[in-house]
């Protein structure tokens, strides 16, 4: 994902700084296809009558199994006394059917603009993950992998903010990470006139490194439009993680505390969340990972769930410094596939069928990163 194809020289006046100077842009990207087989899944989707609809398997090609299809451009540019401009423009795709991911947006991934300075840290402005998101990079199992890792239950909807403001800045062993979103529009009204606090969200994060051992901490709210009528619900989570690196292997786990909110301060969501997981370097040219996620649903709108726990495996082997082939499986009780139609999560689009209890899905694909 972060192997140049080139890098190009161009003029600013043609690129996005102005002046004679010039600023250096990489293009890259990933292109990542899969053929599928999953059981269980509803026929209904949550906008269709009698969702959820009857369980049947599934077979299809799809996009993104271990990490999201997309192109983009970054860049740099020297401003002098350690000070530096940057730019980063990130596509999503399906290379399925060459349509644009994340609700048709153009750069729906990033699109951020900022300043970067060697001793202060990194100052950036636009859609840009947030804190949470980063600080539980370094300890997820399969490193966000976007088909079979419940990414939207453990970090919230709004893992990727709009108009956000962030900063970044790494001190020794130790990296800080901090955003505030003005208005988040891809479920909500976005920025509104009036209303202060709708749609914003902020979060802090610190990552610690020594050795082989790391730790996390971080923290994140979200104040969603809820319903009509402008009513802001308050979505909070914070968490921590730990890894342990020694020769080709990595232990990781985690904890995230939940409590999602409605306008008038009922409890929507109450859940303790965990994770762990490993990562094998079985060869110089094969990587395995085993990954479990369990879901403690103390409370939701008042009803009792049965708690939603995943096991995922992948097995992904070189060809190339970037190009690989892989399988990667999950099985899933009392939810579909990254706990959707849990009730705690409706992200990847996994129903599960009336009648069912468990899912299973397994992808063998390949993936090229340029």
């Amino acid at each position: 994902m972060k192997t140049k194809l080139e890098t190009l020289m161009l003029p600013a006046a043609l690129g996005m700084l102005a002046g004679t100077a010039q600023a250096d842009v990489t293009l890259y990207g990933v292109a990542d296809a899969n053929i599928e087989y999953v059981n269980h899944l509803s026929s209904m989707l949550p906008t269709q009558a009698g969702f959820p609809g009857p369980g049947h398997s599934r077979v299809a090609l799809g996009s993104g199994g271990l990490s999201g299809s997309r192109w983009g451009l970054r860049g740099t540019e020297d401003l002098g006394g350690s000070l530096k401009a940057v730019f980063v423009l990130e596509n999503g795709f399906g290379i399925d059917d060459g349509r644009q991911t994340q609700s048709g947006r153009l750069f729906g991934r990033q699109a951020f603009v900022g300043l970067l300075s060697e001793r202060a840290g990194r100052l950036t402005f636009g859609r840009q993950y947030t804190s949470i998101f980063d600080a539980f990079s370094n300890f997820s199992p399969s490193g966000y992998s976007t088909q079979y890792e419940p990414i939207a239950a453990q970090l919230g909807l709004d893992f990727r903010s709009d108009n956000n403001v962030k900063y970044t800045g790494t001190f020794g062993g130790v990296t800080a990470f901090g955003n505030y979103s003005f208005g988040n529009g891809v479920f909500g009204a976005g920025e509104v006139a009036g209303q202060s606090r709708r749609d914003t969200g902020y979060g802090a994060g610190l990552n610690y490194f020594a050795g082989g051992f790391g730790a996390a901490l971080a923290f994140n709210r979200y104040n969603p439009t809820l319903g009509t009528g402008g009513a802001v619900g308050n979505f909070r989570k914070a968490g921590a993680a730990v890894s342990y690196r020694t020769g080709p292997v990595k232990l990781m786990g985690g904890y995230r505390w939940g409590l999602n909110k409605s306008a008038d301060g009922a409890t929507i969501v109450r859940d303790d969340y965990y994770w762990a997981g490993i990562n094998y370097r079985a060869t110089s040219n094969l990587d395995l990972t085993l990954a479990y996620y369990y879901d403690d649903v103390k409370a939701l709108a008042g009803n009792n769930v049965k708690n939603p726990w995943q096991v995922s495996f992948i097995a992904d082997y070189s060809l190339s410094k970037r190009t690989d082939v892989y399988l990667t499986t999950a099985h899933v009780q009392h939810a579909g596939i990254n706990f959707d139609t849990s009730a705690v999560s409706f992200a990847n689009g996994y129903f599960l069928g009336s009648g069912h209890r468990s899912m299973t899905a397994v992808a063998v694909g390949m993936r090229h990163r340029f």
